[in-house]
């Protein structure tokens, strides 16, 4: 694969089969997407974090084609007990073959454990949380039955972990906390974002990476904050078989955590693996749809 510079945008050109599967994407409904996409850009400064996108899925779709996206996950989150339905089912009128979605619940929601099944009826691929946003602690006992009613039906569990720019002072899903969660309930899958933990790498590489089961990482906006070095060992150590490109788009173009993939001293099998065959037998899906 070469790197080219067209137009001052680094453009990745394919000269085999390999294709990206980006596990880790957001966008909001046309009529909230200038709204959400301000409040949460006012937070994103704080860390000199800019969106590339406008928010809007066709916003999303033109900057996932631009990088030659193969397929992607789209990941909703319910801030609120009552958004959990119309998200969903927003969600759900996108899960095309080229987004491949996943629902969210709150934990506070009292018809949560419905709604988990609801979710699995609309053929949803997993369920997305955020910590800071949905104000709960990974490894908190109300969260233990929601994530053992995910594993009883199959459901992968992503979640935000690490630093968060909304709540930069309490983190609400540190590496430790989250390795006591999964072995709450070890048969569960859960994917924690951020390369195990946004700027908690050190903790990563002491309480996760090497744990054993369904536990994987994606690497979503992550390129140009971790090092190349730990990235490697934390790969390593944990195996490429449970790490998953992403790219948190729109709050970073999957260019740069291609490219920060493609410069590691790993093999192009390893690479292979994250960019696409892990989340096709995650997803569970035999062929991946080029059209956006």
């Amino acid at each position: 694969m070469n790197i080219i510079l067209l137009y001052g945008i680094i453009k990745t050109e394919r000269n085999d089969c390999i294709m990206y599967i980006d596990f880790h994407v957001h966008a909001f409904a046309d009529n909230i997407a200038e709204r959400a996409m301000s409040k949460l850009s006012a937070t994103a400064e704080k860390t000199g974090i800019m969106p590339v996108t406008d928010g809007t899925i066709d916003g999303l779709k033109n900057k996932l084609s631009e990088c030659d996206i193969s397929g992607a996950v789209l990941l909703p989150v319910a801030t609120k007990p009552s958004q959990q339905k119309t998200i969903n089912n927003w969600a759900a009128s996108y899960n095309n073959g080229f987004f491949y979605s996943f629902g969210s619940v709150h934990p506070l929601a009292e018809d949560v454990y419905e709604e988990i099944e609801r979710i699995k009826g609309l053929g949803l691929y997993g369920i997305k949380l955020h910590p800071d946003y949905q104000n709960f602690y990974v490894d908190d006992n109300i969260m233990i039955p929601i994530y053992k009613k995910c594993a009883e039906l199959d459901l992968p569990v992503l979640i935000h972990s690490g630093y968060d720019p909304l709540s930069p002072d309490n983190i609400h899903c540190m590496p430790d906390a989250a390795a006591r969660a999964f072995d709450s309930v070890p048969d569960m899958t859960m994917i924690l974002a951020h390369g195990g933990g946004m700027y908690k790498w050190d903790l990563v590489e002491e309480y996760l990476a090497g744990k054993k089961g369904n536990l994987f990482f994606d690497v979503s906006v992550i390129a140009g904050q971790i090092s190349p070095e730990q990235l490697t060992r934390i790969i390593k150590k944990h195996g490429a078989d449970r790490i998953l490109f992403g790219s948190d788009c729109p709050w970073d173009t999957p260019l740069n955590e291609i490219k920060m993939i493609n410069d590691l001293s790993i093999s192009d099998e390893d690479k292979d693996l994250i960019f696409y065959k892990n989340s096709k037998k995650l997803l569970g899906i035999d062929t991946v749809s080029q059209h956006i």
